[in-house]
């Protein structure tokens, strides 16, 4: 029998070590409000459906292999339509925004959204806010019907613009107050759903009937929990091009070096799944996996026995790698973005300066290196088409939860099925590649580049790196997830 454990963090603890880390509703501190049946159960696009509501225990397992007599483990409460809704059709008044750097899907997201709650539930009350957060108090508005979002799916960026920071927990709160809004929709990152998590508990502080529901966009792939994040397939599908221009360049000339910088702060998920689907590429770089440059076995090294191989390499490295390297850069490692983000220098124009200057210095052999950026041609375009499924069913989940009343929460799939988060799981973390991982053994055998570590550095990463909290077979749950898994509701 499953008993509560922290009523206000809402943690369940049932039989056999399970535990369910269940999301605020309304109910909780609402008392008396009213459920209505669902609209589905009459609507003609579900009348073939054998079963249209999820069952109120249906639950989702945040680790799939276990031990026979291993714990059940955490839980989340799983997504979808409810047979009762909290709020009618006339009485919603709805808000869209989205937030941060610009991601592929972003309008996909946006359009099924607002078809999804025109045509499911009969909502015609939308209201996109322009800008932001800070559009909020701004006071600027779109009114978004169906008509409106038919084909911005098939446009890269927002149509609603976006920006970093402006987040003023208050005065969002009064304007979604005096507006009349009762749904928010929030389409963000780590930091824009930390602003999510701040606006419910205002929210909820006023006792206000207000869902607020948020849509976790990464491009880097570096969100916790959910399987991946939209706009990753497109990204890596799409930094394809530009290792294939770099692999043309350096292969046309003697001594030829073509390098890449992809997305990826933190993580390095876009760079890694790039070399793995190129098998053009002979080095890869990320922020998770230290290398150095001079000497035995460093990076110069590397590049120099592989030109000498087959005169000619491909190198990939991510935005956030190699920064400890850039000792011109100290200075500014603790400024921060609008968002929160720590500011980087341009790590790409740094090593490829300083492979120049190697070999010039070493005047050992001359090289033809050329340098390529794609970073805003990949975050500019339009999601692809399986991008394109996985959107449509966030934001179907997305307007499910809040329909049934659930009042703060992240949406995303867990091990396939959708599932309702809790803010602090996606806040509090974030995703890392694992290079003690068979995913990046992968990687180095396709590359054979070498792991830039020593026994005694591997030995003291596998001590700093908790195991991941979902794993296949010893290997790092997003990896193992990504293009694997049909993603279900």
């Amino acid at each position: 029998m499953a008993v509560p454990v922290d009523p206000k963090l809402k943690i369940v603890k049932g039989d056999a070590g399970y535990v369910l880390e269940d999301v605020p509703h309304l109910a909780d501190y609402l008392s008396d409000l009213p459920t209505y049946p669902n609209p589905l159960q009459t609507n003609p696009a579900y009348s073939v459906v054998r079963q249209y509501f999820v069952h109120e225990d249906d639950t989702v397992t945040q680790k799939i292999v276990v031990h026979k007599d291993s714990p059940r483990g955490t839980h989340f409460r799983r997504a979808g339509p409810r047979q009762k809704v909290y709020f009618e059709a006339d009485e919603v008044h709805a808000c869209i925004v989205t937030c941060g750097g610009l991601c592929p899907g972003l309008n996909t997201v946006i359009r099924e959204i607002v078809c999804g709650l025109y045509y499911m539930y009969g909502v015609t009350k939308v209201l996109g806010i322009e800008g932001g957060y800070s559009g909020f108090y701004s006071r600027n508005t779109i009114d978004l019907t169906p008509r409106i979002v038919n084909d911005i799916h098939k446009r890269g960026g927002t149509i609603l613009g976006t920006s970093r920071g402006g987040h003023d927990t208050s005065k969002i709160v009064d304007s979604i107050h005096d507006r009349g809004i009762n749904q928010v929709y929030i389409i963000g990152g780590d930091g824009t759903q930390r602003g999510a998590s701040a606006i419910f508990e205002e929210v909820r502080r006023r006792g206000l009937k207000v869902a607020v529901a948020g849509v976790p966009k990464t491009i880097d792939n570096d969100i916790p929990v959910i399987d991946r994040s939209f706009g990753f397939d497109t990204a890596v599908e799409e930094a394809q091009r530009a290792i294939n221009a770099a692999h043309v360049e350096a292969e046309s000339m003697d001594n030829g070096i073509g390098l890449v910088k992809l997305m990826g702060r933190y993580s390095g998920f876009i760079a890694m799944y790039a070399t793995l689907a190129s098998r053009d590429v002979d080095c890869c770089l990320i922020p998770e996996s230290p290398f150095f440059l001079e000497g035995r076995g460093g990076l110069f090294d590397f590049i120099e026995k592989r030109l000498k191989e087959i005169g000619h390499m491909v190198l990939v490295i991510a935005e956030g790698a190699g920064q400890d390297l850039l000792s011109e850069s100290l200075q500014s490692m603790n400024q921060q973005d609008a968002s929160g983000n720590k500011l980087l220098k341009d790590v790409g124009l740094w090593i490829s300066q300083r492979i120049k200057d190697h070999f010039a210095r070493e005047q050992k052999m001359s090289i033809n290196l050329k340098y390529i950026d794609p970073t805003y041609m990949i975050r500019a375009i339009p999601s692809n088409a399986a991008d394109n499924v996985y959107c449509t069913l966030l934001a179907q989940s997305a307007v499910h939860g809040a329909m049934a009343g659930f009042a703060g929460f992240v949406v995303g799939p867990v091990n396939g099925r959708h599932s309702y988060i809790p803010f602090n799981h996606i806040t509090e973390t974030q995703n890392q590649v694992v290079i003690t991982d068979r995913m990046w053994a992968r990687l180095l055998s396709s590359t054979n580049q070498p792991s830039f570590l020593n026994p005694k550095d591997v030995g003291k990463i596998q001590k700093e790196e908790e195991p991941p909290t979902q794993l296949l077979e010893g290997e790092n749950c997003k990896d193992s997830n990504f293009a694997t898994k049909d993603i279900l509701i």
